[in-house]
């Protein structure tokens, strides 16, 4: 089911247009069997007498140990193919994800009873499809990707966003693109809805598009791009036979110690990581650490030097939130700027983010909030915070592209 929202781009100022978007609503996922503890209520292990244990030995051994580390071991290794052919899954003319042989929509449980293998396969096809969406940004909407930071050394870690050709030059209008928290990337709105659904429900491409033929710029923001991951480096700790200063005797017995704490830590080590998956770390962007120091950044280095007239905003989720803090560092700029701003979803806040007063009025003017709601579409939506009108998204989820 889809529900076609219409965005308008502020009644008071805008007489141009903006975008309308269908809301992707989020589905209860379980992602553990047996996490609620009513669950274990009447089980015959729940009316077992207490059995005498020594408390130190128990609970060193459940502090390290428990059930869902233990199912790891049996599990299949987490090799997965690294492009959607190998998944054996391609889009149709539809743009829906479809088993190149069956034709069935993509399945989670591949494999009954292996929920995290089912997960970690689910995410290196999530990857795969980001990748894709990138291709798509630059062959099919002809975007542009910028790397950043605009003086970023050949070392360093980069991130980037999507730029039509005229973004900097159009002088009538641009639009900006903000998606949400979590695993997307720029050009996504949801994975969940790319995978389930389809391509225009769970990408920007349809915004992205429709504003291209009227007359827009297009910026697309990639908040979530915070750092790279790299593999740990392996410490090397000195063996203590080194020490050849130490007595014999007492050098034999550290030997010894080190040996048994080194085989209860590997013992412990089968259990907690069973594939030997590679540690990581992560080293962060350069002024691009979070949403919203990107948001800032690319206001600073390419919005605010654009020769746009009238700059857009469209943000869903957590793009509503940085957008809020972008207007409370910028709030001159963006006033300067900005000529209306549509949400879907917002997850802002005014009084936790200390937006002030004049903030608030101007969002009362220019900013519209699209939220879930089961009154029909455009009913407006009572809200505790002083800020923006919110109005109902309708009944139906999904983000759709139309421009009105």
């Amino acid at each position: 089911m889809r529900n076609d929202v219409s965005v308008f781009c502020g009644p008071r100022k805008c007489g141009s247009n903006l975008v309308g978007a269908r809301i992707p609503r989020g589905k209860v996922i379980t992602t553990a069997r047996g996490s609620s503890t009513g669950e274990l209520e009447g089980h015959a292990s729940s009316r077992l007498p207490p059995q005498p244990c020594s408390w130190g030995q128990s609970s060193d051994l459940l502090s390290r140990i428990d059930l869902d580390e233990l199912m790891k071991k049996d599990e299949p290794p987490l090799d997965f193919p690294d492009t959607l052919e190998g998944f054996e899954y391609a889009f149709n003319e539809k743009g829906q994800l479809r088993h190149i042989k069956t034709g069935e929509p993509f399945v989670f449980n591949y494999r009954e009873d292996l929920h995290r293998w089912n997960q970690k396969r689910y995410e290196a096809l999530g990857e795969i499809i980001t990748k894709y969406v990138y291709e798509l940004l630059e062959k099919d909407c002809n975007l542009k990707k910028i790397s950043i930071p605009v003086d970023a050394t050949e070392s360093e870690p980069k991130s980037f966003i999507f730029m039509s050709e005229d973004a900097l030059t159009n002088p009538q209008k641009l639009m900006v693109l903000i998606h949400g928290s979590g695993v997307v990337r720029a050009g996504q709105w949801a994975r969940r809805l790319i995978i389930n659904e389809d391509l225009d429900s769970g990408t920007q491409i349809p915004f992205i598009k429709r504003a291209m033929d009227e007359g827009y710029g297009v910026i697309v923001l990639n908040p979530n791009e915070n750092y790279i991951e790299v593999e740990k480096p392996k410490i090397h700790v000195p063996s203590s036979s080194d020490s050849s200063d130490e007595p014999a005797e007492k050098r034999e017995r550290k030997d010894k110690v080190s040996k048994e704490t080194k085989k209860r830590r590997d013992f412990y080590e089968k259990y907690r990581n069973p594939q030997r998956e590679k540690e990581m770390m992560q080293l962060y962007i350069r002024e691009n650490g979070s949403p919203e120091e990107h948001a800032v950044y690319v206001w600073d280095h390419f919005i605010a030097q654009s020769a746009a007239e009238n700059v857009f905003f469209v943000a869903h989720s957590y793009g509503g939130l940085a957008f809020v803090e972008l207007m409370i560092q910028r709030e001159a700029d963006v006033k300067s700027k900005v000529t209306a701003v549509a949400l879907t979803d917002s997850v802002h806040n005014v009084w936790h983010q200390e937006a002030g007063k004049t903030i608030r009025e101007w969002m009362r003017e220019n900013c519209c909030n699209w939220v879930s709601s089961s009154e029909p579409l455009d009913t407006s939506v009572e809200s505790m915070l002083p800020d923006c009108p919110r109005v109902s998204a309708g009944l139906r989820s999904g983000i759709s592209a139309t421009l009105i």
